[in-house]
């Protein structure tokens, strides 16, 4: 059994502090799995599951922020959901375990995708016998991004910060600061474009009390000149590359895919999953990751990158996108991120999956057919890859 992506939707994504801040994530799960609905004319009776990704399930994303959303969303309390994590994959996950779903004949129906609020991630404070009851000072975590509460045993090179992995990659791979700034450049001009042409008019809902006109993140004014303007962030050496303007921001958003087996609803769907991987590395170098991940899930689907006609890799860095575009030397680079990717339209981590896996599902129904690859790198050594064709 096939499984198909019926449609796909999902909010423009915020900036930190910027216009969804003040939007729970339970609440932004909830416009984009109701609209999903409405859209689609579905019953949502008929949802076998919901399964939404989310990395983080620290603060208001707590206590299965899939079940909660669904609640919030008016779906009946027949409807199940569960929450998964893959950090910044778990919307990718998410679309991975209701195919199978499907394909296993557990499921006819699953509403999958995932959400982020980075801006509400809340601070944290370990609890444990040697720190309960508190003598003296506690740290405090900000689980908006990257390691907390690290496990001591893991090798200290393994455990530094996703900006270090960035800088790691495009030292080993001789990525100069140049390449990578005139690539977010790209990201920004092409994302700007593709909304000023009406591109991303078919999978996006607003949030009400909260509507953008675009994804929050993208400067239409950005350069090379401005982007070389600013400062290296993660080499102390002073000898960086790595910057906020070549990197992704810390954002909000939401995203949902509806997926179904064939003819279960009267609508034609835009694409089917033909293949999919994961695939792991040392965690120090985790933007390498989908390079593999990538070739196997094309092996599994059948295909060579010959047959290829566009990728979504989301782009947590421009060193780690220039890094996959060197391991697919058989990819034309015009192919990848065709209108932008997440250093201009954002990574809000739970969310991103749905966002790629939906724009390529989008953009094969807007070509009237081809094959897509949507692939992401993750945090602590893994990456994902999905094939989709129409």
């Amino acid at each position: 059994m096939t499984t198909f992506v019926y449609d796909a939707v999902r909010t423009p994504f915020g900036r930190a502090g910027g216009a969804l801040s003040g939007i729970r994530p339970d609440d932004l799960a909830a416009v984009v799995m109701k609209a999903t609905v409405e859209r689609a004319g579905l019953d949502p009776a008929r949802i076998d599951d919901v399964i939404l990704g989310d990395a983080n399930q620290a603060g208001e994303d707590n206590r299965n922020v899939a079940r909660m959303a669904a609640l919030l969303a008016g779906f009946p309390t027949s409807v199940t959901g569960v929450t998964v994590n893959r950090l910044c994959a778990s919307g990718v996950e998410a679309v991975i375990q209701g195919s199978r779903a499907i394909e296993a004949g557990d499921a006819d129906i699953v509403l999958a995708g995932g959400v982020e609020s980075m801006s509400r991630a809340p601070f944290v404070m370990e609890k444990s016998p040697r720190s309960w009851p508190s003598v003296g000072n506690q740290t405090l975590w900000n689980t908006s991004i990257g390691w907390r509460m690290t496990n001591r045993a893991l090798p200290p090179g393994w455990t530094i910060s996703n900006g270090e992995s960035a800088e790691k990659v495009a030292r080993e791979g001789g990525i100069s600061r140049e390449e990578q700034d005139a690539f977010a450049v790209r990201s920004h001009r092409r994302a700007a474009q593709a909304w000023a042409d009406g591109v991303y008019d078919a999978e996006i809902v607003q949030v009400p009390g909260a509507e953008l006109a675009r994804d929050e993140g993208i400067r239409d004014d950005t350069s090379p000149e401005k982007l070389a303007a600013l400062t290296a962030l993660f080499a102390p050496r002073g000898d960086g590359t790595v910057t906020a303007g070549n990197s992704s921001p810390i954002n909000d958003g939401a995203s949902a895919v509806l997926l179904g087996r064939e003819g279960v609803l009267e609508r034609e769907p835009l694409a089917r999953i033909t293949g999919r991987a994961a695939h792991g590395v040392d965690p120090d170098v985790f933007p390498l990751a989908p390079i593999e991940a990538a070739n196997k899930a094309l092996a599994r689907a059948g295909r060579t990158w010959a047959d290829v006609d566009l990728v979504e890799l989301n782009e947590a860095f421009a060193s780690q996108a220039l890094a996959c575009l060197a391991g697919w030397p058989d990819l034309d680079p015009e192919r990848l991120n065709v209108h932008g990717g997440a250093l201009a339209i954002g990574h809000p981590l739970g969310a991103s999956g749905g966002r790629i896996i939906g724009h390529a599902a989008h953009e094969l129904a807007r070509r009237g057919g081809g094959v897509a690859l949507a692939a992401i790198c993750i945090g602590v050594g893994q990456g994902v890859a999905i094939v989709l064709e129409r």
